[in-house]
């Protein structure tokens, strides 16, 4: 007879394709029941932590909802940050855990209610008799809402029999949300006014439209209006064409290419949370731009914004199309006079900083973007370098590209991401980046990158002796640069000690191993791990950008 686990585990593996955990106590009868009764695949992870992280990462790089799975107590507070991450970026998932017996708390049991509450996560805990109804409400709620949600099965009840599994509904899934009513309706058509008068219209997109689909039809509309285009980091990839579009705004961007983003005199922002990163700190557009916004948050998210529609960017996207087709505006001309890959050209480093003899990074991502395979999906851990890969390492859709870690300011979640990106992706290439304050933080999950990733993974660790991010701010306040320093690890030596190929990078001549690798077969080959030992007296431009509004005493 079925189990409340088996309940659980196989109304999850209806609508999930990957788990990813580590067994326990309280969570054994559940992947029990997963391995022997679903076609569900079980992912093994070394730390609860990377459970939470792989299944963040498979959504980013499909937009497939994944679930997690630790046990009781310390496994489950092992997974806070992760689950914080995950709140913060918005990004669904499932982390099914073992929690305490009906009968009450145990002399090592914590309130992971009242803990995943404080992170924002909500739980729903399932009883005998409704544990797969309770499992769909689940998954409905991470999925209406974006963001993590926690299904306790409480340790008495997980082997206690339930019967024969229900059909349980399926979840009700959110449907585009439509501009609506009169006023929605004007501004649309104001907007589109704005646009069709405009003498250089810039269209910038983020991850909220991919999350709607609206690439192909942002590309139409920037082609219907002449519009130079941009991205936020999370959007990279999303507007069809290339050729006019200027890359990632903010920190990340060229300098020429943020100059020519000032020029504009309209600007429809989709799917984009415009944060202070994104926005310079306020300094993105000139004064005097037209901005409108189109988000499903219920109003504008920046004070420079000054036109708001709430609706589904694809939708809009879509109606705005018809209105300038009603208006029978022509392309404003702007794209065509302007250069826009001289514009997006990066700093490209000095090779060696004469200083301490170690690689500029600026070179080794220069190096790199030759080298990478071009199907590469690229997950990078949180830390001072994800300037390199951001700037240096272009991709060819938003799914592509994701940052695990840094909508909480976490490092250290970088190797477990590997897991989740390489299950959604099968056939690409999957590129982490990484720093070693955060690579050793992760370190048990290098076991798990190397095995689940093999011959199509790599992993470039920027070693420089140091939490760069602190060194580059508190560094130049005077403070004590002791705790700010890591002793060198030796990263090559681990990834071969697991079975990788580890290479230790100190001349942009050993990044050659890269090109050589790629084109071996991937069955002949291994995980590939470049440890670049780069210099930690260069700060990323983003960084120094943060430095000049937030401490403009600092030198």
């Amino acid at each position: 007879m079925p189990t409340v686990s088996a309940h659980v585990a196989r109304t999850l593996a209806a609508h999930v394709d990957h788990v990813f955990g580590v067994m326990g106590n309280g969570n054994a009868w559940f992947l029990d029941a997963l391995e022997r009764t679903t076609d569900a695949t079980f992912t093994a992870v070394r730390h609860e932590v990377g459970g939470v992280v792989a299944a963040d990462a498979h959504f980013r790089a499909s937009n497939r909802l994944a679930a997690a799975t630790a046990t009781y107590g310390a496994g489950f507070t092992n997974t806070l940050t992760a689950l914080a991450e995950a709140v913060q970026a918005q990004v669904p998932l499932v982390l099914v855990v073992g929690d305490e017996p009906t009968s009450g708390p145990r002399p090592w049991g914590v309130d992971q209610i009242a803990l995943a509450s404080a992170v924002g996560a909500r739980t729903y805990t399932v009883g005998r008799a409704d544990a797969a109804a309770t499992t769909v409400i689940a998954i409905e709620h991470a999925l209406a809402y974006r963001v993590p949600t926690v299904l306790a099965i409480p340790y008495d009840v997980a082997s206690v029999e339930a019967g024969p599994v229900p059909e349980a509904p399926a979840p009700a899934l959110p449907t585009p949300l439509e501009p609506l009513g009169p006023f929605a309706a004007e501004t649309i058509r104001a907007v589109a006014r704005s646009l069709a008068s405009a003498e250089r219209p810039l269209l910038l997109a983020g991850r909220g439209a991919w999350l709607a689909g609206a690439g192909d039809v942002l590309g139409e509309l920037a082609d219907a209006t002449g519009a130079i285009t941009a991205t936020t980091a999370l959007g990279r990839g999303l507007f069809p064409d290339v050729r006019h579009d200027l890359g990632v705004t903010g920190g990340f961007g060229a300098d020429a290419a943020m100059a020519a983003v000032r020029e504009a005199d309209v600007v429809v922002v989709f799917g984009a949370s415009l944060n202070q990163f994104t926005m310079r700190f306020g300094a993105l557009f000139a004064p005097g731009t037209r901005i409108a916004q189109v988000d499903v948050a219920p109003a504008a998210t920046h004070p420079h914004v000054g036109a708001y529609v709430r609706g589904d960017a694809a939708l809009v996207a879509r109606a705005l199309l018809d209105e300038l087709a009603a208006l029978g505006a022509e392309p404003s001309g702007w794209r065509e006079s302007v250069d826009v890959s001289a514009l997006c050209a990066h700093e490209e480093g000095v090779g060696v900083v004469a200083d301490d003899g170690r690689l500029d990074p600026r070179s080794v991502a220069a190096r790199l973007a030759d080298l990478l395979p071009e199907d590469r999906v690229v997950v990078s851990d949180g830390g001072h370098f994800i300037g390199w890969a951001n700037m240096y390492w272009p991709v060819a859709s938003p799914e592509r590209m994701m940052m695990v870690g840094t909508a909480f300011q976490s490092i250290g979640l970088g190797f477990p991401s590997v897991a989740g990106a390489a299950a959604a992706q099968p056939e690409a290439t999957i590129v982490l980046t990484t720093g070693d304050g955060g690579g050793l933080m992760a370190i048990a999950d290098l076991e798990t990158a190397v095995r689940t990733a093999g011959g199509r993974g790599i992993a470039v660790v920027w070693n420089d002796a140091v939490y760069g991010a602190e060194v580059h701010v508190y560094g130049r306040m005077g403070l004590a640069d002791g705790p700010m320093r890591i002793p060198e690890a030796d990263f090559a030596g681990l990834a071969t000690a697991l079975g990788a190929e580890g290479v230790v990078v100190r001349d942009l001549a050993d990044l050659d191993r890269l090109a050589a690798w790629g084109a071996e077969p991937v069955d002949d080959r291994r995980f590939l791990l470049l440890d670049c030992r780069v210099s930690n007296a260069i700060a990323a431009p983003y960084q120094e950008e943060i430095l000049r509004v937030n401490s403009p005493t600092v030198d």
